[in-house]
């Protein structure tokens, strides 16, 4: 027998949702039609599944899952059980793909499995996420535990959002100098060389050379830009690996400037994370372990996962992640301060605002120099063309003379 999702109205004119085992739709309808019920939609189960699962997964949208978390925890605390707020809040979702999963949420927690549980089921919420709903589900206060969450949520946002912001300009810059000189090689310089062409000019060394590369770059352009396409598909697609992650990420790790900030940044989210999972009840084994699966970076997963070990065979957290030879020193000072103190969790959320802090200064700084740069080579650039296509008409002035 199949399994159906009903949406009806019973006899108090109350909306109800529930799953139900039938051989057909109609045999369903009939079934309740007949107990007095309004049918208002009888889906196949196995549809919302397929639609969540169909093709890859995407991430959720963090902006619009935050709101759901703001609006669940508010039903929550007005007293409204589990099961009736995730009810109102599946059909009321301006995220459709979010909507998909919290139906089946519902519907997993209507069967009697535990929120989490249900939660983890569906393999696409935040691991932070799901350990955070089990430690509400423990200690009995899944509302206060949620608000930990959502200030988490909002700081890691406001993080991401100030970083991306500090990067737009220059990815503008760089995408429109990039268009500059694809325009001065492939149509102006091969446009002056018809003229020179016609004009059995005696061309200088660096117009010849020029010419010579604006004119091979037009014959070619269609084909270099599939090429480039075609490399982008490629190093994405071995990108997804993890031996190609691992080498990507000590790749990072050695950029001149860009490498401490990168690695500052996962720290500050590694801070942030196991403060919240440790505020929240969390063990410290089982918060490294849902700490490193948020973080992602497949070298500071594997370095997590031998901090994990030793904290398992009773070495602290500080000498774990000095061992891991990846941390700053200030981070592992003061994590060791924390546990000696009894104040881990306040000293990690300290470490995630001081590396926030120091992220955002060190991106401001890099960029302000960043900038600069590409101008400068923008303009030399355009000097160079311009001194290379305009030499010659100068020449053959004086030889007119």
């Amino acid at each position: 027998m199949a399994e159906w999702t009903l949406k009806y109205a019973d006899a108090r004119g109350e909306i109800r949702h529930q799953v139900a085992e039938a051989v057909s739709e109609q045999e369903l309808r009939d079934r309740y039609t007949q107990q007095g019920f309004l049918i208002y939609s009888i889906k196949p189960r196995t549809a919302l599944k397929a639609l969540a699962t169909r093709g890859p997964r995407k991430k959720l949208n963090l902006e619009k899952f935050l709101i759901f978390n703001q609006q669940f925890v508010t039903l929550v605390r007005a007293g409204l059980p589990i099961l009736k707020s995730l009810d109102l809040l599946a059909e009321r979702l301006t995220d459709p793909r979010l909507g998909v999963y919290i139906r089946l949420v519902r519907d997993e927690v209507k069967n009697g499995a535990l929120l989490s549980d249900a939660f983890r089921r569906q393999n696409v919420f935040p691991p932070i996420y799901v350990s955070t709903i089990l430690a509400g589900e423990k200690s009995g206060a899944l509302a206060e535990v949620l608000d930990r969450y959502i200030t988490y949520q909002r700081l890691a946002l406001s993080v991401r959002k100030k970083i991306l912001l500090s990067l737009l300009y220059p990815s503008v810059l760089i995408f429109l100098v990039i268009c500059l000189i694809v325009f001065l090689v492939t149509y102006v310089v091969p446009n002056f060389a018809k003229l020179y062409e016609s004009m059995s000019a005696e061309l200088p060394m660096m117009t010849r050379m020029l010419i010579a590369i604006g004119t091979t770059a037009r014959n070619y352009v269609l084909l270099g830009f599939a090429g480039l396409v075609a490399a982008i598909v490629l190093f994405r697609l071995w990108a997804r690996r993890d031996s190609a992650r691992l080498k990507l990420d000590a790749v990072k790790l050695r950029i001149p400037v860009f490498g401490s900030i990168w690695i500052k940044f996962q720290v500050a989210q590694f801070a942030r994370v196991l403060s919240t999972l440790l505020v929240g009840g969390i063990p410290l084994v089982q918060a490294l372990e849902t700490a490193a699966e948020s973080l992602g970076t497949k070298l500071l997963q594997g370095a997590m996962t031998r901090a994990r070990q030793m904290v398992r065979e009773g070495q602290t957290l500080a000498q774990s992640l000095e061992a891991t030879r990846i941390f700053p020193a200030l981070a592992i000072d003061m994590t060791e301060v924390g546990e000696s103190t009894g104040a881990l969790p306040a000293m990690l959320a300290s470490v995630a605002e001081f590396y926030e802090d120091d992220v955002n200064t060190q991106m401001t700084a890099a960029l302000s120099l960043v900038e600069p740069a590409i101008m400068i080579f923008m303009g030399a650039f355009v000097a160079f063309v311009l001194v290379s296509l305009y030499l010659p008409i100068f020449s053959i002035a004086d030889t007119m003379k």
